[in-house]
């Protein structure tokens, strides 16, 4: 997510459309450093599987620290995103911050010096033996910020993946099978069309249809694919056969159907609205969603993961990152840690999050159940493979603006792929 998140960002529904977080009461010295006062930001939706934990995280504190409050102050996602350089490096910050993960963002902070190194808290209090390796990728960046090694800015008490949401009734009502394989996926969707219907949810204006386009090219990538275009260990290539799949399938969609050129313009809200309504019968996204649909939606509906492919999207989750302006440290290390324990992690896992330090016979929920075990599936054969916009600054802007001529049919395949050759390889560190 995002990369952005994100996503993502992430990234919950709510948060990515730019609701605001909840309010709460607390203290009113705006985190003065007298320890009576905890000052968080967060994006995530109340009805979202992390806000609900986050909720009850945040009780368990003000239980187990008498007289100190937690206070939230109103953030998004896109406003945390465009201003946190400017208000972590001020009087402003908070205590402590949920914040995208990946080069282009939380590395990029580190490089800057505007994040507290956490290694010590982590060592110190186990949350490194809590996370898998795959999961704490995104924890740790090197002194020009790459994610993957080094320091500790940042911790993570979820994971995340994308997978395919869809309409068991819309299916049923039209007799289409559940897809198994990338081409009965295809099938399904000439269906849809057929009938009039447009098959997939999107979201032009903002990270859904680049990660269609990701999830396309990953599926003729492996994780050398991956680690070259993530970590820059070795040069990318836009025009390589993943890349050009990927853009010219992604173009065929729009051609054929599958994606309305209307969306060109449509935010991640607009798709999930889409997919509740029970207008769309298909959207591929993350599995932060599964909390808002499992409350909302109002028919049969389930999920599988891409077919067909090794790699899909997905990482550790975004992370809890401590400003270095941060007045009250030691209290926002505490937050992290209640986060962490297993009664959380259980809450988070039941609610349809993906935990990390969760017990496994503690998730009664059979839909979290399965949620769990297609990350697990993922995780255990390195499937996880990030998001599109990580690798360097702003590419997040840039795939969201050169998609969006691929819907609109403004750009060819080539154009598209020249077009993020050239903002990677100018923003790319060079190594």
């Amino acid at each position: 997510m995002l990369t952005a998140r994100r996503r993502t960002a992430a990234l919950a529904a709510a948060a990515m459309s730019g609701v605001l977080l909840l309010a709460s009461c607390g203290g009113s010295d705006g985190g003065s450093g007298d320890g009576k006062t905890l000052r968080l930001w967060h994006y995530e939706g109340p009805e979202s599987a992390m806000g609900v934990a986050w909720e009850a995280a945040i009780a368990e504190f003000e239980k187990t620290h008498p007289g100190v409050k937690v206070k939230f102050e109103e953030k998004g996602f896109e406003q945390i995103q465009k201003t946190a350089p400017m208000v972590l490096n001020s009087s402003d910050a908070p205590d402590l911050m949920e914040y995208n993960k990946g080069n282009a963002t939380a590395g990029k902070l580190s490089q800057q010096g505007l994040l507290t190194d956490l290694t010590a808290e982590v060592t110190e209090r186990g949350w490194d033996k809590k996370l898998s390796a795959g999961v704490r990728t995104t924890s740790q960046y090197d002194a020009g910020g790459v994610m993957g090694s080094g320091k500790w800015y940042g911790v993570p008490n979820y994971a995340e993946y994308t997978l395919v949401y869809y309409n068991k009734d819309l299916f049923k009502k039209y007799g289409i099978e559940e897809p198994t394989t990338f081409g009965e996926l295809t099938a399904a969707m000439d269906k849809f069309v057929d009938e009039g219907v447009t098959p997939l949810a999107n979201a032009g204006a903002e990270y859904i249809a680049q990660q269609y386009l990701y999830q396309l090219a990953l599926s003729r990538a492996d994780r050398a694919w991956v680690d070259t275009y993530e970590l820059y260990k070795g040069r990318t290539d836009f025009h390589d056969a993943a890349w050009t799949y990927g853009a010219q399938t992604f173009a065929d969609w729009v051609d054929k159907g599958y994606i309305a050129k209307s969306t060109i313009g449509a935010k991640v809200e607009d798709a999930a609205v889409s997919f509740i309504s029970g207008k769309s019968p298909i959207l591929f996204s993350g599995s932060w969603w599964y909390g808002r649909f499992k409350a909302e939606a109002k028919f049969d509906w389930g999920t599988f993961l891409w077919p067909d492919t090794n790699l899909t999207l997905g990482s550790g989750g975004n992370l809890w990152v401590v400003p270095k302006a941060a007045k009250n440290k030691d209290l926002a290390y505490d937050f992290i840690d209640i986060t962490m324990s297993e009664k959380i992690q259980n809450l988070l896992g039941n609610e349809g999050g993906v935990p990390v330090a969760a017990d496994p016979a503690a998730i009664t929920d059979p839909q979290a159940k399965q949620l769990i075990a297609d990350f697990n599936s993922l995780s255990g054969k390195d499937g996880l493979a990030f998001y599109p916009d990580w690798p360097v600054p702003d590419f997040y802007n840039v795939l969201v603006s050169e998609t969006q001529k691929l819907i609109t049919g403004d750009a060819e395949p080539d154009a598209y792929l020249d077009a993020l050759q050239d903002a990677y390889d100018k923003g790319a560190p060079k190594r």
